[in-house]
């Protein structure tokens, strides 16, 4: 018998549906159980394309003895975290406070009034050295709560008073200066791998916001460097396109082969970056790779993007792209062995299948020599072919609005940039700006509530959960990208109108910055947060900061700039210290402190003024240099020229 997930429309969610567990979405009903009866919550987080979620389900969550300790000992709750970062992010942070690690699944027990004493991660199904099993940890705490209940409510107020730290944090009255920025610099170049590209040591996860500021300083050896070593390395699908989430190793070989949107949306950025400061083709080629697989795989027929592909087929991770030599032999013939030098496989293979652990199981790399195009055609083509007849990695369907905001931004800037470019790419530029356009207005269409506001996600045909401060933030930053591709002056007056709301619903007045959630969200968590550090994507703040620094440039107001100071003065001391976890807020600083260059941008004498001339050129630019091929379109909304660089 189906639990209450089957109602849902969250494809996590619904994997949950027919577990023996009592599940309950996170909600009012949910939190009412456990105050009337007096239980703890188990709150149980994940997302459809985790492997280990899918692990802890099959071996637990899908136990009947396991099941049966949940249901009589706790009220359960199932939360997909796309769809409730601000749920995901409060217990992350209480877990990682409790026991100095994190991930998924997260697993944390509350207190009826929502306060978290116990959590961790994944949990066995048998006892394993330093790891209880979960039957193990559930009788545990469901003892502890029984017999010691006042003293684990009292515990967990500590807790919640640390879990209110980050958004107490007061603004730094010392100047904003660019010696933040060097700082950072220094940092960057402390902690680079020079052998391997990219910062630190395994697992790896692509740093893009981080390679978006070294760009934008200037910085380009280990921009370039990082870019190429990603590019050629297993964490990018070198037949169907596009970036999984992280690296398990240091050389970027063996990826965790989950492949979420907002990655590929900001990857696709920093390589046409990569391409702008060096002019190598091949950076180019990566970026259009990446948008071809989103436009491909990932585009749903009302214009969207869905979210995620899965790491895991047939229950196995990575099964649907690893080779063997013989099946590359098979299936390529005379170029075959081009192939195999140009991928890197090997006889006894650089992957291992737990499931399946025999040798020689190869993740294709793009390391070795390339074959001529019309080669890699074939070789691409006759395994894509092959592929097909695979079992798929599950598809995660649901639209968010902040996902699909960061992946307008990158179709908006690539078209613009190449606009100018040879005849087929200019039709590519089209093709392009006319996806990027379509997503806009099925998020303006589908993604606001009957007063207007924003919504968070969309699936089968339904739109539901406010929008948080990344929603707004993220789309102010797509507005903006399309009125600089279009000049057509329905996305200046979106993105001021999301300037406002970002100020009067989100906004700090007492110290400064942005939280993540509205004020006048429905749903209040026990403590109401800020998002400081941008990882794995950039934090609400930082994109608003950035957002309404390039907003006030375009229309003159000052309030705008204001607000994004505000949040710089949080954090301009703090990032620099710690600069692969803030790219997005350093990006931001160097906008700040760098002079506008203005672009010209004609547009009808409507209620704006008939004349906006006060944009830095765009978010790839560095001061004194405009990207090439920026322009603004011609046409029946408007005309105009940039000046020369």
């Amino acid at each position: 018998m189906a639990n209450a997930l089957a109602s849902e429309t969250s494809p996590y969610l619904r994997q949950h549906a027919e577990n023996p567990v009592d599940w309950m979405p996170w909600g009012p009903a949910a939190l009412e159980r456990a105050r009337e009866q007096d239980k703890p919550l188990l709150v149980s987080i994940g997302y459809s394309s985790c492997h280990w979620c899918h692990v802890m389900e099959r071996e637990s969550f899908e136990d009947p003895r396991a099941a049966r300790l949940m249901n009589e000992n706790f009220v359960c709750v199932k939360v997909d975290r796309e769809e409730r970062p601000d749920v995901d992010a409060l217990y992350m942070e209480a877990v990682q406070a409790m026991t100095g690690a994190g991930g998924w699944p997260l697993n944390v027990f509350l207190t009826p009034e929502q306060v978290p004493f116990y959590g961790g991660t994944y949990f066995p199904p048998d006892p394993r050295p330093g790891m209880p099993a979960w039957t193990q940890l559930l009788s545990a705490v469901a003892e502890a709560w029984s017999q010691r209940r006042d003293e684990i409510r009292a515990g967990g107020e500590r807790l919640r008073a640390h879990l209110a730290s980050g958004a107490a944090l007061d603004p730094s009255h010392e100047p904003i200066s660019r010696g933040a920025l060097d700082a950072a610099l220094a940092r960057l170049h402390e902690s680079f791998d020079a052998e391997h590209g990219g910062f630190g040591g395994a697992p790896k996860f692509p740093p893009a916001s981080a390679i978006d500021f070294l760009l934008l300083r200037g910085e380009r050896e280990l921009a370039l460097a990082t870019l190429h070593a990603m590019a050629r390395g297993g964490i990018h699908d070198q037949l169907g396109g596009g970036f999984s989430r992280y690296s398990v190793d240091r050389a970027w070989t063996v990826p965790h082969f989950e492949k979420m949107l907002y990655d590929n949306a900001l990857l696709a950025r920093a390589y046409l970056h990569g391409w702008q400061h060096s002019g190598e083709r091949y950076l180019l080629e990566v970026c259009l790779d990446v948008l071809g697989w989103a436009l491909r795989e990932m585009r749903g027929p009302e214009g969207g993007f869905y979210s995620a592909l899965d790491a895991d087929s047939e229950g196995a991770e990575g099964r649907y792209y690893v080779w063997t030599l013989a099946e590359l032999r098979e299936l390529l013939g005379e170029d075959a062995e081009a192939a195999i030098a140009w991928f890197g496989a090997s006889e006894q293979g650089n992957f291992t299948d737990p499931h399946d652990p025999k040798p020689g199981l190869n993740v294709l790399q793009g390391s070795g020599p390339r074959p001529p195009a019309e080669a890699r055609g074939r070789i691409r083509a006759r395994l894509l072919e092959a592929r097909e007849t695979r079992v798929r990695p599950g598809l995660d369907s649901k639209r968010l609005t902040a996902w699909n905001a960061l992946m307008v931004s990158a179709l908006a800037e690539v078209s613009s940039q190449l606009r100018d470019a040879a005849d087929a790419e200019r039709s590519t530029a089209s093709a392009l700006l006319e996806a990027a356009l379509a997503c806009a207005e099925f998020i303006l269409g589908e993604l606001r509530d009957e007063h207007g506001q924003l919504l968070r996600v969309y699936n089968d045909g339904q739109a539901k959960i406010a929008g948080y401060l990344e929603d707004h933030a993220f789309l102010l930053e797509a507005m903006i990208a399309l009125f600089e591709a279009t000049c057509e002056e329905r996305w200046l007056t979106e993105a001021r109108r999301l300037a406002e709301e970002l100020i009067a619903r989100f906004a700090d007045p007492e110290r400064g910055g942005f939280f993540s959630t509205a004020a006048d969200q429905s749903e209040a968590l026990i403590v109401r947060r800020k998002e400081l550090e941008d990882t794995p994507i950039p934090a609400g703040g930082s994109s608003a900061a950035l957002g309404l620094l390039r907003l006030a440039q375009l229309t003159g107001e000052q309030r705008y700039q204001r607000h994004a100071v505000s949040v710089l003065r949080l954090l301009h001391e703090i990032a620099p210290r710690h600069p692969t976890a803030f790219g997005a807020l350093l990006q931001a600083l160097h906008w700040y402190l760098s002079p506008a260059r203005p672009i010209a941008c004609a547009l009808p004498p409507t209620g704006e003024s008939a004349q906006l001339a006060v944009s830095r050129v765009g978010s790839s630019a560095t001061p004194g240099r405009s990207p090439a091929g920026r322009r603004p379109l011609t046409g029946s909304r408007g005309s105009g020229r940039a000046p020369s660089a």
